[in-house]
């Protein structure tokens, strides 16, 4: 029996996420081949080697395999044995204790896997993927109020943590929206519009009721304290000083009894002129408010409530007698004085840019309403807005008016209902059926909106909405154009910081706190500077459309005074971050930068092991398996020497020995540099000692050595890593084994540019699951 080279299984385990298969429709794929191939080759392994530990309710690890009776049951369940893989491919699996399987059967399991879960071919319509209403996460959000009213609103920093999945913090499926969350978004929607919208300070309110028994009926009528009886047609006046010109209110409790059907009339008068006639129903049962509006003067008025329909009827015909009297149970007057107008010199640039129209003799509240709130809506949902929404608005906002708040008061009132909608929380995208011609595209308000959240965490700016109106956005070359245009934008830092930022894990910083006796020379100040590094270095690959392998190789980093000096890299001065050359340095790429090598160490020391980890993680995306069971941690465990030593060590235990040959190398290569990043030759009065040997068998010396390995020969591995992480943040959502389709033809389209940051950025945004709406799964396909 031929033996299979173990670094050539390592070999292969580091490439089974690079996805060489295409993927198409599910009925492409041959079952009966597949269910043939599953029952004679691979049952008769796994009820060799695994069976026997992977059944049942008890089942190691809670894996049970044999609920698995054909191919199509692996399909559905690949994530799974997409794991199962990898064990197998490092030798994790079956455990050391148990039968061991031979190299060539552990090799046609793991191919058929790797086969099965990816054997299909791309159609011409392959599955974009669906992605989960997602809700603006506290950065979006922060931003996103910025560009709509030029308002910093640092409290949503406050705002309920968001949860992270696949790595990042923009994940539908795991946005929820707590109630806490939602009473922020109350409070914010009420800070934002008082700081965007100056309404006018509401003016003094006057009142007065009045005592019945000092206001004396006049002909006919008689005033107790607790109501006034007008029997003739009687009249009720009373003097007063009005302190200022404006709006007034008669409030009334009235009653009336009836002749027939027919009520008191009342008639309200000042000085003299008929104000307005009402006819009371409430009977001195029931009882009613009424209440009478009046244009008054400053100064002294003299007010009139006449009774005007007295009547009476016999007793006729079985009919009782009737009498028609007015009943006052209370009167008073109340008003508010006209607020004074905002001098224009007072008013913020965001207010002037909302309230773009005023009611004038021209257009009435209504008109003026309609034209502010119609274009503030386009803005915060993004997309146009249809007669009935604009309707509802107004409407609050006609109500708010009525109840006595001010024009821009009202307005206030329906930006606050805007702002804590769904259609503006959330990225709302209408869902769409497949049709014979294929998946439907995103609308191109939709895209606009994918695309500045992508690349700037926030709204799209009037140029992607224009294009948008104009539906040119996706004319040829302009999407391109776009993408360039965001790139060079400054608010494509969102970008750097959000994206980077979570992809290098640098957010881990903020809780790095390294031991001051052993580091004395890292502080806070180097902690926002080593971060400032990394996110001016990625800024400065991407604006100049670089290489994205540059990332890894490097000569030149950013640096000011302090920075170079922590360093211990001579000729920088001043506080301004500026490019600086490497060469001569022993220093190259993202590989080591403080914030990387700051994240992946412990608060005493360096960790080899989360550095490789870490590199495998984030720059090859090979996670290895999870730690098994009962292993102790390095720190933990019972050993001595150096730390390569105690490395060492516990790599010899045969549950660790698989996964820590991945990781060790990688890790110990950066060796020479300590917990915090700085240079050095020896720990601990030992010459530190950076060899190693990679996975796939290249003997290395240093982290120079690691660096151009990872650039000579992992390259390829890198890039796809990379877009599999960017087009993770560009959708929000995780990748699934449908994507790959778009993977492979993003990176071959980027590569025939020499994998160039823009070209990566336009090929995503330009791929199927960017442009089009498709379905979470077609799982249900295998029925």
């Amino acid at each position: 029996m031929k033996e299979i080279d173990t670094a050539q299984m390592m070999k292969t385990w580091l490439f089974i996420p690079i996805y060489l298969f295409g993927v198409a429709p599910l009925w492409a794929v041959d079952w009966d081949k597949r269910n043939a191939e599953f029952t004679t080759g691979v049952v008769p392994i796994l009820k060799a080697a695994c069976i026997d530990c992977h059944s049942g309710s008890e089942a190691a690890g809670g894996l049970s395999l044999t609920h698995f009776k054909s191919a199509k049951m692996v399909m559905k369940e690949r994530a799974t044995w997409e794991k199962i893989a990898v064990r197998l491919a490092i030798k994790d699996m079956p455990p050391a204790d148990a039968e061991p399987l031979d190299d060539v059967k552990r090799k046609q399991l793991i191919d058929w896997i790797n086969l099965a879960i990816n054997d299909v071919e791309c159609g011409k319509t392959p599955n974009p993927g669906s992605i989960t209403i997602r809700r603006l996460n506290k950065f979006e959000y922060r931003n996103t109020i910025r560009d709509l009213f030029g308002i910093d609103y640092e409290p949503a920093m406050d705002f309920p943590g968001d949860d992270v999945g696949y790595g990042f913090d923009n994940i539908g499926d795991v946005l929820t929206l707590p109630p806490l969350l939602m009473e922020k978004y109350l409070k914010a929607a009420e800070d934002i519009t008082r700081k965007a919208i100056i309404a006018p300070e509401p003016g003094p309110i006057f009142e007065n009721f009045y005592k019945l028994e000092q206001l004396k009926p006049k002909s006919g009528g008689a005033a107790k304290p607790s109501e006034i009886t007008l029997w003739a047609n009687a009249e009720v006046k009373f003097d007063e000083t009005v302190p200022w010109s404006g709006t007034y209110y008669l409030n009334m409790l009235l009653g009336g009894s009836k002749v027939g059907s027919i009520g008191p009339r009342v008639l309200i008068s000042v000085d003299g002129k008929k104000v307005r006639e009402i006819d009371v129903k409430a009977t001195p049962e029931t009882r009613g408010d009424y209440q009478v509006m009046m244009k008054l003067k400053a100064g002294k008025r003299n007010i009139s409530i006449a009774f005007t329909n007295d009547d009476s009827s016999d007793a006729k015909n079985g009919k009782p007698k009737e009498d028609r009297n007015l009943y006052i149970y209370s009167v008073g007057i109340s008003g508010q004085k006209p607020s004074e107008a905002v001098p224009v010199s007072s008013l913020p640039e965001s207010h002037t840019r909302i309230i773009t129209a005023v009611p004038n003799v021209t257009q009435g509240p209504q008109d003026a309403l309609k034209k502010v709130l119609t274009a503030v809506a386009r803005r915060v949902y993004r997309r146009p807005v249809s007669t009935a929404e604009v309707e509802r608005l107004v409407a609050l906002s006609k109500n708010a008016m009525d109840d006595g708040e001010s024009y821009e008061g009202a307005v206030q009132v329906a930006i606050q209902a805007m702002l804590i909608s769904p259609n503006f929380l959330f990225k709302v995208e209408t869902p769409e059926a497949k049709t014979p011609e294929g998946y439907p595209l995103v609308s191109e308000f939709e895209l606009a909106s994918r695309l500045s959240y992508f690349l700037w965490s926030t709204a799209p700016d009037d140029q992607l909405l224009s294009l948008a109106w104009r539906r040119q956005l996706r004319e040829p070359g302009v999407l391109a154009g776009q993408v360039k245009r965001m790139i060079d934008d400054r608010r494509a830092n969102a970008f750097v910081e959000n994206f980077a930022g979570q992809w290098l894990t640098l957010r881990k910083l903020d809780t790095f706190e390294p031991n001051e006796a052993m580091f004395p020379t890292w502080n806070e100040e180097v902690r926002e500077l080593a971060r400032r590094e990394t996110y001016t270095f990625f800024a400065g690959v991407m604006r100049n459309n670089l290489s994205v392998l540059r990332l890894l190789d490097a000569d030149f980093t950013y640096l000011n005074e302090k920075l170079a000096k922590f360093y211990g890299i001579p000729g920088v001065e001043g506080d301004q971050f500026r490019k600086v050359s490497l060469v001569g340095q022993n220093r190259r790429g993202i590989l080591t930068q403080a914030s990387v090598l700051a994240v992946t160490s412990n608060p005493t020391r360096t960790s080899p092991v989360k550095r490789g980890k870490w590199i495998l993680d984030n720059l090859l995306n090979t996670p290895p398996p999870p730690a098994p069971p009962g292993v102790p941690e390095l720190d933990k465990a019972e050993l001595n020497g150096t730390l390569r030593e105690r490395i060492e060590q516990h790599r010899a235990d045969p549950a660790c020995a698989s996964c820590h040959k991945l990781m060790d190398p990688l890790g110990l290569a950066l060796e020479n540099y300590d917990a915090v990043g700085r240079w050095r030759t020896r720990d601990a009065g030992e010459e530190i000692d950076a060899s190693g040997e990679m996975p796939t068998g290249e003997k290395i010396k240093s982290a120079g050595d690691l660096i151009r390995i990872m650039r000579e020969k992992n390259a390829e591995k890198f890039v796809r890593c990379l877009t599999e992480k960017m087009m993770t943040f560009a959708l929000g959502r995780g990748l699934e084994y449908y994507d790959r389709c778009a993977v492979d033809q993003i990176f071959s389209k980027s590569k025939a540019d020499d994998f160039r940051f823009v070209s990566l950025v336009t090929e995503i945004v330009l791929s199927n699951p960017f442009q089009r709406k498709g379905v979470r799964d077609d799982l249900e396909l295998l029925e």
